[in-house]
C-alpha cells in the first residue's frame, strides 16, 4: 500500500469515530496519524519492514501495532468493525460546507442519510427544514455546498501525483536503452491538480521500453500498448501515458508534450506563419525534417526564446519569449526563509528549535514561527501569556543557532465581527504578523470583506496568508472581492501569502499574478506542521513561477536585514 492509501484509511477511521461521538482525542489522534502518514517523505512500508514505524510523528504503539496487522494481512479488523457502524459512504457528507461530525450524524439517524446524493435529494426536496435545528436558511445553505461540490471535481493533487511521477521516472531510467526521461504535460507545468500523468523518455530502440513500463509493479492494468506509446492504470486509479522517441527528437518531444493546449495551437499557429510545421519529432519545412535534441533549440528555431514549462498557458509567454522580455522566474535556490509554520505550542509536532534546524539544514537563513493564536480553539492557541513563554525560548534559540534567526510571529485569527484575536500591543511586540480567516468561511462577501480589509488596514498586519481558505477537491474558495483586496494590500503594503499545502495552493498562479502586477508582495509558505513539511515550499515556489514572479516580488527572496527594513515599512 502507498503512504496515501494507509493515511486515508486512518483519516476514515478518524471521520468515523467523530460521527459516533467518541471522545476527542481519541479521533484526533488517527486523524494526526493519518496526516503524519500521507506527508511522510519516506516509505511507510518501508519503515513497517524495518520495524521503525513509531519513528513516524504521531505513531505510537496502538496506531504502529494497527499498521503492521493492516500491512501484514491487508485488512484492519478495527475499520472493517467501524465500517458496519458506520456507512462508509457518509464519510463523503462530511465534505459539505456546514455539515460536521453532529449534523452528519444527526441526519442520518434521523432522515437515514448515508450519502451525498440522499443528502442532496433531502435538501431540494424540503426534508432537511423537518429536522430539528435544521432552518430554511441551513438546508439552503447545505444544497449551496452541495452545488459547490460538484464544480470541485476529482482531480489528482499536485503533492500527490508529483512523487507517484517520480517514482515512475526513477524505474524508467533503468529501462534498457533509456538516456532521458522526464515529466510532461500539466505534471510538468505544475497546475495544482491532474487528470493523468504523462512521462516523456528518449531511447534508441522504444518497444523494450514500452514493455518494461508495462510491466512495472505500480500498474495495475494496461489500457494500450504499442511500439513507442503506452497507457496504463496505476493501483492508486491514477491514468499513465508513456511516449518514447529516439534522442535526436528529445527536445521537440519535450516542448510537444508540455504546453497547455492553447499554448501549442498559438506555437502552431506561430510556426505555420512562418512556413513551418511542428510536432514531436522535430520542424519540418519544405517537407524536410530537422528533430531537436535540445528544447531550447527547437525553441529558437521558432524564433523564441526558452519559456519556462510554468509559463506555457498562452498568457502572453510567446510574445514575451520573441521579445526576450521573459521574466527570471523565482527557483527554491532563492528563497532564504519560510514565513508560515507551526510547532507544539498549537498544532504542530515539534519544537521551535526542531523546526528552525530542519530548515537551516534546507538552507534558510531566518524563518517565522506563526503558531495559531486562542480564536482558533481546535489548535490550542496562544494566548498573550503563552505568546510570552513562546517568546522565551525563540530567544533561548536564537541565542543557540545565531546568525541564524527565528522571527516571532503568529498565525492570528481574524474573528467573525471583523476584529483581530489578540491586542494591538501585544501584535506590536512580534516581528511579522500574518493574519487568516479559519472560521465563518461560508459568509457572504460584504462579511468576508469587512474581516479582511479591517485586517488589513491595521499596521501590524504583515501578510494575508491562504486568502480563499479553500481546500482543494474538498472544499470551495471563500466568496472574496479579490480586487478590492489587493487593491487594500496594495494601499497599505500588505504581503498576500501562496500557501503550499498540497490541497491549498492558495492563492493560485493567476490570482498572485494579478496581485504582483497591482504591486503587492507575494509571502511563500510551506505551512508546515512538522520539519518534512518544510518541503513543500518548492509546491509554493512552482505556483509562484507559474504566477511569472521573480525574486524581487517574494518577501522569501529578502536577506534577513532586508525583510526586516520591509516590516518596518
Amino acid at each position: 500500500m502507498t503512504n496515501a492509501e494507509i493515511a486515508q484509511l486512518f483519516a476514515d477511521i478518524a471521520d468515523m469515530l467523530e460521527i459516533q461521538g467518541e471522545d476527542r482525542y481519541r479521533y484526533l489522534a488517527y486523524r494526526r496519524a493519518a496526516d503524519e502518514l500521507g506527508q511522510y517523505p519516506g516509505s511507510v512500508e518501508a519503515l513497517w519492514r524495518d520495524g521503525r514505524l513509531e519513528e513516524v510523528p504521531g505513531v505510537g504503539k496502538t496506531i504502529a501495532t494497527k499498521i503492521d496487522e493492516l500491512l501484514s494481512s491487508g485488512t484492519l479488523k478495527f475499520y472493517e468493525r467501524l465500517r458496519q457502524e458506520v456507512p462508509p459512504s457518509l464519510i463523503e457528507v462530511l465534505r459539505v460546507p456546514g455539515v460536521g461530525p453532529k449534523r452528519a450524524n444527526l441526519l442520518w439517524k434521523t432522515l437515514g442519510i448515508t450519502d451525498l446524493a440522499m443528502l442532496e435529494a433531502a435538501a431540494k426536496e424540503g426534508r432537511l427544514k423537518g429536522v430539528k435545528g435544521l432552518g430554511a436558511q441551513t438546508a439552503q445553505n447545505i444544497l449551496k455546498g452541495i452545488e459547490a461540490l460538484h464544480s470541485l471535481g476529482d482531480r489528482t493533487l499536485l503533492g500527490t501525483a508529483l512523487p507517484l511521477a517520480e517514482t515512475l521516472l526513477d524505474a524508467l531510467r533503468q529501462a534498457p536503452g533509456v538516456v532521458q526521461a522526464e515529466m510532461g504535460g500539466s505534471l510538468r507545468r505544475r497546475q495544482e491538480t491532474v487528470g493523468d500523468i504523462d512521462l516523456l523518455c528518449a531511447a534508441g530502440d522504444t518497444a523494450p521500453v514500452v514493455q518494461f513500463f508495462t510491466e512495472l509493479p505500480q500498474v495495475r492494468s494496461v489500457q494500450s500498448a504499442g511500439a513507442n506509446k503506452a497507457t496504463v492504470i496505476l493501483h492508486r486509479d491514477l491514468s499513465v501515458d508513456l511516449i518514447v522517441l529516439p534522442p535526436a527528437s528529445w527536445g521537440s518531444l519535450l516542448q510537444h508534450f508540455t504546453g497547455s493546449q492553447a499554448h501549442n495551437v498559438e506555437l502552431r499557429s506561430a510556426a505555420v506563419a512562418q512556413g513551418l510545421h511542428v510536432s514531436e519529432w522535430g520542424i519540418t519545412r519544405d517537407g524536410v525534417l530537422t528533430p531537436y535534441a535540445d528544447e531550447a533549440a527547437h525553441y529558437r528555431a521558432l524564433g523564441l526564446d526558452w519559456i519556462p514549462p510554468e509559463l506555457r498557458e498562452a498568457e502572453g509567454e510567446l510574445e514575451a519569449a520573441r521579445e526576450g522580455r521573459l521574466p527570471h522566474l523565482i527557483e527554491l535556490g532563492d528563497v532564504r526563509g519560510d514565513l508560515q509554520m507551526h510547532t507544539t505550542w498549537s498544532d504542530g509536532t515539534r519544537s521551535v528549535e526542531e523546526m528552525a534546524r530542519a530548515a537551516q539544514a534546507l538552507g534558510y537563513e531566518w524563518i517565522a514561527i506563526t503558531d495559531h493564536s486562542r480564536g482558533l480553539g481546535v489548535t490550542q492557541g496562544l494566548d498573550v501569556e503563552r505568546l510570552r513563554e513562546q517568546r522565551r525560548e525563540i530567544d533561548a534559540v536564537n541565542d543557540r543557532l545565531a546568525p541564524f534567526r527565528v522571527l516571532r510571529s503568529i498565525e492570528l485569527e481574524i474573528l467573525a465581527d471583523g476584529t483581530l484575536d489578540l491586542p494591538d500591543d501585544v501584535l506590536a511586540q512580534l516581528d511579522v504578523v500574518v493574519a487568516s480567516v479559519h472560521t465563518g468561511q461560508r459568509a457572504d462577501r460584504p462579511a468576508l470583506m469587512k474581516r479582511y480589509l479591517n485586517a488589513v488596514h491595521n499596521p501590524h498586519v504583515d501578510i494575508i496568508a491562504h486568502p480563499f481558505g479553500r481546500l482543494l477537491n474538498r472544499r470551495p474558495p471563500m466568496d472574496l472581492d479579490f480586487e478590492a483586496l489587493v487593491d487594500a494590500c496594495a494601499e497599505t503594503g500588505t504581503a498576500l501569502e501562496i500557501n503550499g499545502q498540497a490541497d491549498r495552493m492558495d492563492l493560485n498562479g493567476g490570482q498572485a499574478r494579478y496581485a504582483m502586477q497591482r504591486g503587492v508582495m507575494i509571502s511563500l509558505a510551506s505551512d508546515a506542521h512538522h520539519p518534512d513539511g518544510l518541503k513543500v515550499m518548492s509546491l509554493a515556489v512552482s505556483t509562484a513561477r507559474r504566477a511569472w514572479l521573480e525574486p524581487k516580488h517574494v518577501l522569501n527572496a529578502m536577506p534577513l536585514d532586508i525583510f526586516l527594513a520591509w516590516l518596518q515599512r
